[in-house]
């Protein structure tokens, strides 16, 4: 599994929706880009999520990481964020909505199972 980085492409499952991703640390990068570590995911903003209409809520934050943090990769106690990251978003219906990697960001590390 890759780790993502700051430059990760993560999307709520309707595709369109790209999560705001930002770097918590600022000790190890990739390739010039900030690895993702242990929260960095969550609570961030979702932008144009094409899930809308009346009674329907667009997804637009990412909720609390359900898998997908390194079980043996820390930086400062933090786990890394890997490729298989998934969770639910705000959007409608509740707790059905995921949001998911599509591309880590780099191709270079990446943590073996």
């Amino acid at each position: 599994m890759k780790l993502l980085t700051d430059r990760a492409q993560v999307v709520c499952k309707h595709e369109i929706g790209r999560v705001g991703l930002e770097a918590s640390q600022s000790l190890v990068f990739v390739d010039g880009q900030a690895l993702l570590v242990d929260s960095d995911p969550e609570g961030r903003p979702i932008r144009f999520c094409p899930n809308y209409g009346v009674g329907i809520k667009p997804c637009q934050r990412t909720l609390k990481v359900k898998v997908g943090y390194s079980g043996l990769l820390r930086i400062e106690g933090r786990r890394v964020a890997l490729d298989s990251v998934r969770g639910l978003t705000d959007g409608t219906p509740p707790g059905i909505v995921e949001y998911l990697v599509r591309r880590p960001g780099q191709d270079l590390l990446a943590e073996r199972p």
